[in-house]
């Protein structure tokens, strides 16, 4: 029996060739994990410690720009505002219907956001030691990746 990979096919038993996707997956994961744990005391996950960083990287921002740039939906993106403004890290200054929504974080969601920053520096400072040329070449990628190449998906 042979399993399929990468279009070529492969004896059953036998590792697929490298994959540099899967590897940053895998590495990705192990590291989303760390982060989620040292967050998890300060009540934020990895995602939600994303969205209070851009709300206060931009306040005033609204929920189409905020999901764009956290790669979710709007409806998910006023889900997640909800759940954070109900544990009063953010607020909507206007918060009533037809309004354009003023996102602000809150001096609670900035104490936390402060905190969650030094816990992620200090995962940084780990990463970077262990493997310094992937921290390197690393940098920038989050902000675009490949250029145009993945926005044509």
């Amino acid at each position: 029996m042979a399993d399929k990979t990468h279009g070529a096919t492969q004896p059953s038993g036998q590792r697929p060739p490298f994959s540099p996707v899967i590897a940053l997956l895998t590495v990705s994961a192990v590291w989303d994990a760390r982060l989620n744990a040292a967050l998890k005391d300060l009540g934020l996950t990895t995602r939600k410690y994303g969205l209070l960083a851009h709300v206060q990287a931009t306040p005033g921002i609204s929920f189409s720009e905020l999901a764009r740039r956290s790669q979710i939906t709007v409806q998910t993106a006023h889900t997640a505002v909800k759940t954070l403004a109900g544990e009063g890290l953010v607020e909507d200054a206007t918060a009533h219907a037809g309004a354009a929504s003023d996102l602000r974080v809150t001096t609670k969601g900035a104490a936390a956001l402060a905190e969650a920053d030094a816990r992620l520096a200090a995962l940084d400072e780990v990463f970077g030691a262990g493997v310094p040329a992937l921290s390197s070449a690393l940098h920038g990628l989050h902000e675009q990746p490949f250029g145009e190449i993945l926005q044509q998906d």
